[in-house]
């Protein structure tokens, strides 16, 4: 299968300091890849890589072929852990906004029947999150499973291709939890996506992810450990659920035995 998104020989260092070293690295489309990894391994930098945010040391990142560049675009949707929405918007005003701005980046607001198709289409979005009784809700109305709700609707309303998710429920409470985890696999299979969330969860990377990648550093120098970065120890592929995984990209199961990955 093609890959949507690569990075070749990617390296990030803050001075004398390596965080991420020799990531190589291809994502195929309608993928649902999970990265865990200790603290301070460089998930969330890597994250931030994808996402355009920052740009690495060495190396490049392609998506379809081109190089991306470093700037945060369309075509990349982000969901944080701590909950992105505007306190002073509605619910329905929140995820109004990113199409506002986009389509009206001066005045970051749209008139007449522009606006109503814009607002048509976030009702439809805040619907599909489930969400469509509290479109006058402000922030501070909802309970954290409904603010995260809010922030994934938009994330995709503007149709991103990926979707990376930076530790996306980690703040919430086992029962709303469970009930995110259906939600996230319901839009990834309905919107065709190619997911990318990094976390500390265990059983969450497995239970969600079509692929496992545990970031960690291979060597460690006690004299000098910041010199050395973390990369790919582990590639597990997984084969979902067939009533999860989109059907343009659910592949044969694989019968090959895990392997550590060579770098």
């Amino acid at each position: 299968m093609t890959a949507l998104l690569s990075l070749r020989d990617i390296w990030v260092e803050f001075g004398d300091k390596i965080v991420l070293e020799k990531i190589n690295l291809d994502v195929a489309a309608g993928s649902f890849v999970s990265i865990v990894g200790p603290s301070g391994a460089g998930k969330s930098s890597l994250l931030r890589l994808v996402l355009g945010q920052e740009a690495p040391s060495r190396g490049t990142i392609s998506l379809d072929g081109a190089v991306l560049p470093p700037e945060c675009g369309p075509d990349r949707g982000v969901v944080f852990q701590r909950y992105s929405v505007f306190p002073h918007l509605t619910a329905l005003q929140n995820t109004m906004f990113g199409l506002e701005c986009a389509q009206a980046p001066l005045l970051a607001r749209l008139f007449g029947s522009a606006r109503r198709a814009a607002r048509d289409e976030a009702v439809a979005m805040l619907e599909a999150v489930g969400l469509g009784d509290a479109l006058q809700l402000y922030p501070a109305q909802m309970s954290g499973g409904m603010q995260q709700r809010l922030a994934i609707a938009q994330a995709l309303l503007k149709r991103p291709r990926i979707l990376l998710l930076d530790e996306p429920f980690g703040a919430l409470d086992p029962g709303i939890r469970a009930d995110m985890h259906v939600l996230i696999r319901r839009l990834w299979r309905e919107h065709a996506l190619t997911v990318i969330m990094v976390t500390h969860d265990i059983r969450e990377a497995f239970s969600l992810g079509t692929r496992v990648l545990a970031l960690d550093k291979r060597r460690h120098d006690p004299h000098a450990p910041h010199r050395y970065g973390a990369t790919v120890v582990y590639d597990l592929p997984l084969r979902p659920r067939e009533d999860e995984a989109p059907a343009e990209t659910a592949e044969p199961e694989d019968k090959t035995p895990p392997q550590k990955v060579a770098v």
